[in-house]
């Protein structure tokens, strides 16, 4: 049976293409390309001269049958974005559904993708990611997103492009409060740029030089930090311990595990408040 590959391609740095996606570009019936023009060029630079033909967000549903007639025709194909990986942020998504709902294998060929290129090397910890990709651009739609994300408490990618950025960083600051953002700038390019800045200086930091301004951008914004909620007053837990008639040394550990206080500090405490002196 007929495959659908979803190929990575390279997001500047041709260098970065892999042996398996060459193999797989060559040996396809057909390529469904975002922009058959840029394919083209990736295609040319490679001697690679499959047949193309275009699959984009204005026409994927149309171009998505004719790539299951293809299939159906027992024709490999592959599938590419203009960079990266397909279906993410890109056309993509709808065909992979329909081949798979179709019963056609689906095969990814991963390669580079600004997602984890910008994480790998943002320097920020985290222990999850929320993936947020393209913010809406206005509006109420743009608002409720991010007060979605101000809620959550792991890493936030988002994909920016170079007019809307700085008002981006600017929204984010008044959404998210204070925290970090790493800005990567055109991965993979000869003007390759990786920043941390703090959210609040953002802004600013990108109107302080034009060439900030240009490109393709990938934002990290750190985790938000939890709140630890306040434990029990030391004092308020002793004195109704002391009042059950507890002895001063065991209300003093009863009260180190209510409240993570010191064991010694609150023996003190209680001796106090129970009017006695420490010591012999």
């Amino acid at each position: 049976m007929a495959k659908l590959y979803v190929v990575a391609t390279p997001i500047g740095n041709l260098g970065d293409i892999t042996a398996r996606a060459l193999e797989t570009l060559r040996d396809v019936a057909v390529i469904a390309a975002e922009d058959t023009r840029n394919t083209k060029g990736l295609l040319n630079h490679f001697g690679i001269g499959t047949r193309l033909i275009a699959l984009h967000a204005h026409n994927e549903r149309n171009a998505a049958r004719q790539v299951l007639e293809l299939l159906a025709e027992g024709k490999d194909v592959a599938l590419v974005t203009d960079a990266g990986t397909p279906a993410i942020s890109d056309p993509g998504a709808l065909l992979v559904a329909a081949a798979r709902e179709a019963g056609y294998r689906v095969e990814p060929i991963p390669g580079a993708s600004a997602l984890t290129a910008a994480l790998s090397a943002s320097g920020l910890g985290f222990e999850g990611v929320v993936f947020a990709g393209f913010l809406p651009v206005k509006g109420t739609e743009r608002r409720e997103k991010l007060a979605s994300l101000a809620q959550s408490p792991w890493a936030i990618v988002l994909f920016e492009a170079p007019h809307r950025v700085a008002k981006t960083l600017a929204d984010l600051r008044t959404a998210l409060g204070d925290r970090d953002v790493v800005v990567a700038r055109e991965l993979t390019k000869r003007f390759e740029t990786i920043t941390r800045v703090a959210l609040a200086d953002a802004a600013k930091w990108i109107a302080e030089d034009s060439d900030r301004e240009r490109g393709e951008f990938v934002l990290v914004i750190e985790g938000r930090v939890p709140e630890v909620a306040a434990g029990p007053d030391p004092e308020t837990v002793l004195k109704l311990l002391l009042a059950e008639k507890m002895p001063v040394k065991s209300a003093a550990a009863v009260g180190a595990k209510l409240t993570g206080a010191k064991k010694g500090d609150l023996y003190e405490m209680a001796l106090r408040i129970a009017g006695k002196k420490s010591g012999p």
